[in-house]
C-alpha cells in the first residue's frame, strides 16, 4: 500500500491548523454564522492545498457547502456538557466527554459530508441537491420530534436539545451517501466527524488540566482549537486519500458559482457583523480599555468592520462574474487564494476588533491567530499533495470509533483524579 509522503502529511496538519485557528476565533462569535465562517475557511484551505486545478471552478461551492455543514452544528448547545466534563464522578465526566464526541462528531460529519459531496459532484455524476436538502430537512425534523419530543431522550436539560436536529440531519446525510454510492464523500464525513468529536472531548480534557494547573491562558480557546484541528485534519486526510473523478466540463453559472459566492463571502460575514458589532455589546469591552467617552471608538469599530466586509465582496463578485458561462476561461488558483486570504484575514480582523485587542495586548491568543495565519500562508504554496487511494473500510472505522470511546474513558479517569469540585462543574446524574 502506497504511503503518504511528507508534504501530504504536512498539508493535513496545515489544513488542521486553518480550521483550528478559525474555530478558535469562532468562540468570539458563536452560533451558526460563526461556525459557518470557520467551516468555509477550513474547506478553502483543503482545496488550495490539494492543487487540483479541476476543483478550482467548484471551490466556492465546495467551501460554501462545507460552511453550511459546519455551521448547522452551531445550533447545538454544549455549555452544560462541557461542565459535565469538569465533574468529580466518573459517570458524569465520561458522559460529558462522550456527548462532546457526539456534538463534535455531528459538526464534522455534516460539514465534511457536504464538502465531499461537492467534490464528488461532476457533470457525469450529478448530485441532486434539491433532494439532498429535502432529505436532510425531513431527517432533522423527524428525529427531533420523535427522539426529543416524543421519547424525551435529552442530552443537556434544561438547555436546548437542538443536537437532535443535527443528529437527524447527520443520519439522513449518511443514508443519502450510502444509498447513492458516494463512498468518497461518506469517508470524508466519517474522518471529519471522528476528528471533530475526538478533538472536542480531548480539548475539554486539556481545558480541565489547564485550569487545574492554573495555566494563565484562555483554556476554553484551547478546547475550540482542538476541535477544529482534529476535525480539519480528518477532513483533509480523507480528501487526500481518495480517488476523485476529474471534471473537465464544469460550466459556471449563478446557481453553482455566484449564489454560493454571495452566501460564503457576504451572507455569513454579514450575519456575524450584524449579530456581534452591537454598540451595547461592544461598550463593556471598550470601556475596560479606554477612559472617557467610548461612543466614537465604537462607531469607528462598527464602520471599519462593515467596510472591510463590503469592499472585498464587491471586488470578488466582479472578478468571478467573468468566469460564468466560460469553458475556455479556467478559474485560476490565484483567485481562490485571494478569497482564502481575504476571508480568513477578515475573520481575524473581526476578532481583533470585537475583543479590543487593537487597544491592548491583554488577550494574547488573539495575536497567536495572526501567527497561525502567517504559518499557514507560508506553508500552503510550498506543499505538494500526492493523492493516495485508500479503500472504504467500514469495519475499520467502527474499530476506530470504539478505540476513541475507550480512550475517552481513560481521559475521564485521569481527569477525575486531578481535581476536586471546580467552578463551572455540572452533574448530569445525581449520585447518592
Amino acid at each position: 500500500m502506497k504511503q503518504l509522503n511528507k508534504d501530504t502529511w504536512l498539508a493535513v496538519l496545515i489544513a488542521g491548523m486553518a480550521l483550528a485557528t478559525a474555530w478558535a476565533i469562532r468562540g468570539q462569535f458563536g452560533h451558526e454564522q460563526g461556525a459557518a465562517w470557520a467551516g468555509g475557511i477550513g474547506s478553502l484551505s483543503i482545496l488550495l492545498l490539494s492543487g487540483r486545478k479541476d476543483w478550482y471552478p467548484k471551490a466556492i461551492k465546495a467551501a460554501f457547502a462545507g460552511a453550511v455543514g459546519w455551521g448547522l452544528g452551531g445550533m447545538m448547545s454544549y455549555g452544560a456538557v462541557v461542565g459535565y466534563g469538569r465533574g468529580i464522578e466518573f459517570i458524569n465526566v465520561y458522559y460529558g466527554l462522550l456527548m462532546l464526541l457526539v456534538i463534535g462528531g455531528l459538526y464534522g460529519f455534516i460539514g465534511g459530508g457536504l464538502f465531499g459531496l461537492v467534490l464528488a459532484d461532476t457533470s457525469e455524476n450529478k448530485v441532486k441537491w434539491h433532494r439532498v436538502v429535502t432529505e436532510l430537512t425531513v431527517g432533522g425534523v423527524i428525529f427531533y420530534y420523535f427522539i426529543i419530543e416524543q421519547l424525551g431522550i435529552k442530552m443537556t436539560p434544561p438547555r436546548s436539545e437542538a443536537w437532535g436536529v443535527c443528529a437527524g440531519i447527520g443520519l439522513a446525510l449518511m443514508y443519502y451517501l450510502v444509498r447513492t454510492g458516494q463512498k468518497n464523500a461518506l469517508r470524508v464525513a466519517i474522518f471529519s466527524g471522528l476528528g471533530g468529536g475526538f478533538g472536542f472531548a480531548f480539548g475539554n480534557f486539556l481545558q480541565v488540566l489547564g485550569n487545574v494547573a492554573q495555566v494563565p491562558f484562555n483554556m476554553w480557546n484551547v478546547m475550540e482549537y482542538s476541535l477544529g484541528f482534529f476535525g480539519g485534519a480528518g477532513m483533509a486526510y480523507a480528501t487526500f486519500t481518495a480517488t476523485w473523478a476529474e471534471d473537465k466540463k464544469t460550466v459556471l453559472k449563478n446557481s453553482n458559482l455566484m449564489i454560493p459566492l454571495v452566501g460564503l463571502v457576504l451572507v455569513i460575514p454579514f450575519f456575524v457583523w450584524q449579530q456581534s458589532f452591537i454598540a451595547k455589546d461592544l461598550q463593556p469591552t471598550i470601556q475596560r480599555l479606554v477612559e472617557g467617552d467610548t461612543a466614537g471608538i465604537i462607531r469607528i469599530v462598527q464602520w471599519v468592520a462593515f467596510i472591510a466586509l463590503i469592499l472585498p465582496v464587491v471586488v470578488w463578485i466582479r472578478k468571478f462574474a467573468t468566469y460564468t458561462d466560460r469553458l475556455d476561461l479556467p478559474v485560476p488558483s490565484s483567485l481562490i487564494k485571494e478569497v482564502f486570504i481575504g476571508y480568513f484575514g477578515l475573520y481575524i480582523l473581526y476578532t481583533i476588533l470585537i475583543t479590543g485587542s487593537f487597544l491592548s495586548f491583554y488577550r494574547v491568543e488573539q495575536f497567536l491567530y495572526i501567527a497561525n495565519f502567517a504559518v499557514i500562508l507560508w506553508a500552503t504554496p510550498r506543499l505538494t499533495v500526492t493523492f493516495v487511494d485508500r479503500p472504504f473500510a467500514s469495519a475499520k472505522y467502527g474499530y476506530m470509533l470504539i478505540g476513541v470511546i475507550l480512550f475517552i474513558a481513560l481521559l475521564a479517569l485521569v481527569a477525575i483524579n486531578t481535581h476536586g469540585e471546580m467552578p463551572g462543574m455540572n452533574r448530569r446524574f445525581e449520585l447518592n
